[in-house]
């Protein structure tokens, strides 16, 4: 299922994600490579450093007399070791301000690659997100996702700066330093430091590996928990009806507590993983130190010589110590980054033809021929449902719940595609029109109104743009909203709330009637647009339904026989089989199933008027 919360691919390949995200950093390709230039600028700072200290020592230990360090002293005497020695000093602090410099500029270079990178992604991702089918939507868990969205994102900028400006760097400096040692001070220098760093990776590769399943178990649980926080939230008035607080607190709490202990897991590994690393390092150096001491004594090179070594080493291991973080945090973040990869390849099961047509509207006919639908293939939902309403027209459809009403309105927006049978706009099937435009010609009063949490103006106008301040206000007035709003004290920028929750459900159908006058579409359905109304409420809207039907061909979806008694036609479904059709008289006239739904809600507002 869509919305279930996984772990990343088991079969994944980084190195695939990987060239996937490169095109992000590719825009700025320029910037790119000048940031890679000021990396090599200051690695190369930094390696000459320890050179010049050992040039440093080597001066002011000159006249100590030892034969390896006699060709010094001869050529260096008095005030001019001084000179030279204050000339090195300052050449070392230039190359550290050097190496300084070029850290700031590369980072200040790459800041617009990085954060340009993210947004781009971002708005992909979101983009993607619209565009997924309305099953998508319909099993997916809002909290896990926003979770996750948010995580892959900042994954991204996490490897930019990992890659580019840890484990890029600790390469070339290990390749310097071996260079170094194996032109200066012989082969046996250099193959210390390549065992010692091959068995250091080796064992991080694969101890972090191993300990990779804990990470993945706190991301799962931390996705988890947040959406289940969410999901209280949204339903927060259910969670009140029931006083079931305590319930939600619970599950809250033991995804936290199963998070907690993975944590301390992940924790416990690392330090181990962080001590192996240290006792590794401490080795390597300590042997390295010992063939320098050897050499020293045995005068084959100057105490700069080992000065140097010695700050080689800690030049290469300080980096390639954090290797090990820099590696496991590069793990964490293709993990995270693995969940928007998967939600990236998810194709919206509705999709444009290609050469698909932008829908011109004539006369706003729609027809359903033979339409046949099952969201699952066990339970079919419309049999073979044909009808037409003509330009202008007012049809509505009834039937008990379950009987496929609401489906003809996803039908016709294309939120599914049918199974069989073809759904027309002026004898034009809808699949060979662009969905963008299929839409625009259409509009909605659904029964679920739920607004943006903004300004009644912003709600609004969220079906028209462009419209001017008078467009939204007759719109308004055609719906009977005008005198409501009129009356609030901040009047047309009073917020509505989160899903519209500061008004009640005769408010919020009356605003999604103004929102459709002022789109002014070709077709307008109902579905069920007064189901959740009282009698009185009803009457209200009644006279805005009306004044948009007006307008437009109508399709109603009704649970409400008594506003549709004026409909053109009335289409009785039952089972996904039309089984009756004809006006309101007709249909009574024939007591069948539209006369027992008719009797049996006249019933029902007669108890309650009693």
């Amino acid at each position: 299922m869509y919305g279930r919360v996984e772990a990343p691919h088991s079969n994944r390949t980084d190195l695939s994600n990987l060239r996937k995200l490169s095109v992000y950093l590719w825009e700025y390709k320029g910037r790119v490579l000048l940031a890679l230039g000021c990396l090599i600028l200051s690695k190369l700072l930094v390696v000459a450093v320890p050179l010049v200290l050992k040039e440093i020592i080597n001066t002011l230990d000159a006249d100590t007399g030892d034969s390896a360090r006699d060709a010094v002293a001869n050529t260096i005497t008095g005030n001019d070791v001084l000179l030279v020695s204050l000339g090195l000093v300052a050449a070392y602090g230039l190359l550290r301000l050097g190496n300084s410099l070029f850290k700031e500029l590369r980072d200040a270079l790459f800041a617009r690659v990085r954060y340009r990178a993210m947004h781009r992604l971002s708005t992909r991702v979101l983009t993607h997100l619209h565009e997924l089918s309305l099953s998508y939507h319909l099993e997916r868990r809002t909290g896990s996702i926003s979770k996750d969205l948010s995580r892959s994102t900042s994954s991204l900028s996490s490897i930019v700066n990992l890659l580019v400006f840890n484990i890029v760097p600790t390469i070339a400096e290990f390749l310097l330093v071996a260079v170094i040692l194996l032109g200066a001070y012989g082969w046996h220098y250099t193959l210390v430091v390549v065992i010692t760093v091959a068995i250091y990776i080796m064992f991080t590769l694969k101890f972090s590996g191993w300990r990779m399943q804990f990470r993945h178990e706190m991301n799962r649980l931390d996705s988890l928990a947040n959406g289940r926080a969410v999901d209280s939230l949204l339903n927060y008035e259910t969670v009140k009806y029931f006083n079931n607080e305590s319930l939600e607190q619970r599950a809250y709490d033991q995804h936290l507590s199963d998070w907690s202990d993975a944590g301390v897991k992940s924790q416990t590994t690392m330090s181990m993983l962080n001590f192996g690393q240290a006792a590794i390092v401490a080795i390597g150096v300590t042997l390295i130190m010992m063939l320098a001491a050897n050499d020293v004594f045995n005068k084959t090179i100057t105490l700069g010589d080992i000065v140097l070594i010695n700050a080689l080493m800690l030049q290469l291991f300080v980096p390639l110590n954090l290797l090990g973080v820099v590696y496991r945090g590069l793990q964490y973040a293709l993990a995270d980054m693995d969940l928007v990869i998967k939600l990236l390849e998810l194709n919206p099961e509705i999709q444009d033809r290609v050469g698909a047509v932008d829908l011109h509207i004539n006369e706003a006919r729609i027809e359903f021929d033979n339409v046949r639908f099952a969201y699952l293939p066990e339970r079919p939902i419309l049999k073979g449902v044909s009808f037409r309403v003509e330009p202008g027209k007012k049809v509505a459809v009834v039937g008990p719940s379950g009987s496929g009403k609401s489906t003809l309105s996803r039908l016709l927006f294309r939120f599914y595609d049918t199974d069989s049978g073809v759904i027309k706009i002026d004898g034009v099937n809808i699949r060979d029109c662009t969905q963008s435009s299929l839409r625009e010609v259409l509009g909605v009063v659904p029964q679920d109104t739920v607004m943006f949490n903004d300004t009644i103006r912003y709600n609004l106008s969220y079906a028209r743009a462009d419209a001017t301040d008078e467009q939204i206000k007759a719109a308004a007035r055609a719906a009977n909203l005008d005198k409501f709003i009129e009356s609030l004290p901040q009047g047309y920028e009073t917020m509505v709330g989160e899903r519209g929750l500061k008004l009640s459900g005769g408010e919020k159908q009356r605003m999604a009637i103004a929102r459709v006058i002022l789109k002014d579409p070709a077709i307008i359905v109902f579905d069920e647009a007064t189901s959740s109304l009282d009698t009185q409420s009803e009457q209200t809207i009644l006279e805005g339904l009306n004044a948009a039907a007006q307008r437009a061909t109508s399709l109603v979806i009704a649970h409400r026989l008594s506003t549709i008694t004026d409909a053109d036609e009335i289409l009785v479904l039952d089972a996904g089989v039309i089984v009756e059709r004809g006006n309101h008289d007709m249909l009574l006239a024939n007591n069948g199933l539209y006369a027992n739904l008719w009797m049996l809600q006249q019933s029902a507002e007669d108890d309650v008027d009693s």
